[in-house]
């Protein structure tokens, strides 16, 4: 039996680089998935403004069921869930904005708010909150609202209100929208999003906005990095606060709020609220105010905003106001007056 030979030599095959040889194949990839991705956005952006047409152009009361599948409108609520996912709690808004108070349901008059300021994105929005219940488009409202804020999230902005929480809204009339026009499903579906918006921006480090009020608990505004989202809102404590919470004539300090929910405060707390964090204002809504707005205080340091007329049905006939801040932190009151039909001109 004859012994195998050792090889007379090695057998090298040379590659000048590696690295280079595979990295056509690497790099094809990453360009292919980049492709595949900007793709993706171009379609996005393009079903997103079809969407606002839809809303803006073709909309009318009796054909609020035709316009949109309930899986676009849940597509709408998991691509806006991821945006308010990306952002902090508390949004850092560089002006000018135009603040806008409750709009709770009444789709006809944020329309015609949109064409009196301007329609995104050659205007930019900052909005408090509540904008379902108790009117009779919130479907229409929300999603309109949330396609804005996907297409310009940079310059449309919203904050989570006590009406975006699924125990309120559940016994406030978007529940009740949302299983009779379309499932239990797309109700859940916003209560995704509504679970991780923010809770408060600040405007130039100067101007503090939410939906509700200020909290005593917040004493350094590096607390709201600790929020954790998504999440409920509780009925005590800062979160709580930043969506329930009033200011009250007459009283010192904090008290018990009859809403069952935060506390009210009285001017002295909310003097030294602004002294501690170093704010001019707060800009907040929360309250229907007849002319639209009202000031808290001698010092003016507090305005609550309210943006939907002749609110609840006509209930109340009531102003809706707007208001615009410029670059330079110059804030102009924009009242407008309710018409007959129940539209504000």
């Amino acid at each position: 039996m004859q012994a195998d030979k050792p090889p007379s030599k090695l057998d090298i095959i040379y590659d000048d680089d590696p690295a280079e040889r595979n990295l056509s194949d690497i790099t094809q990839s990453d360009s292919e998935r980049r492709a595949k991705r900007n793709k993706e956005k171009r379609r996005v952006r393009q079903w997103l403004k079809t969407i606002i047409d839809r809303l803006i152009m073709d909309w009318k009361p009796n054909l609020s069921q035709s316009l949109f599948t309930e899986v676009e409108l849940i597509e709408l609520c998991y691509r806006a869930r991821e945006i308010f996912w990306m952002q902090p709690t508390m949004l850092e808004i560089k002006p000018p904005v135009n603040i806008c108070g409750d709009i709770h349901g009444q789709y006809q008059d944020l329309i015609v708010l949109f064409k009196l300021h301007g329609f995104p994105p050659n205007s930019s929005y900052l909005f408090l909150g509540d904008y379902v219940d108790r009117g009779p488009f919130s479907i229409e409202v929300i999603s309109l609202l949330f396609a804005y804020k996907i297409l310009y999230p940079s310059s449309f902005h919203l904050l989570r209100g006590n009406h975006e929480s699924r125990l309120v809204n559940i016994n406030y009339g978007f529940h009740r929208e949302c299983i009779a026009r379309y499932s239990e499903a797309l109700f859940e579906a916003f209560q995704f999003a509504f679970c991780c918006m923010p809770f408060c921006a600040r405007i130039k480090k100067r101007i503090l906005c939410m939906h509700g009020g200020i909290s005593e608990d917040l004493t350094d505004l590096k607390q709201l990095k600790k929020v954790e989202r998504p999440c409920e809102i509780p009925d005590l404590g800062i979160v709580a606060d930043l969506t329930w919470a009033d200011p009250r004539e007459g009283i010192r300090g904090y008290k018990e709020s009859p809403r069952g929910a935060s506390r009210v405060f009285g001017e002295d707390a909310l003097e030294e609220f602004c002294r501690n964090l170093q704010l001019d204002l707060i800009v907040r809504a929360h309250q229907v105010k007849d002319n639209g707005y009202e000031f808290f205080g001698k010092q003016r340091r507090l305005i609550t905003i309210f943006s939907a007329p002749n609110y609840f049905f006509g209930e109340y006939e009531n102003a809706a106001c707007v208001l615009e801040v410029s670059s330079q932190l110059n804030c102009v009151i924009s009242v407008h007056r309710p018409t007959k039909n129940k539209n504000f001109d």
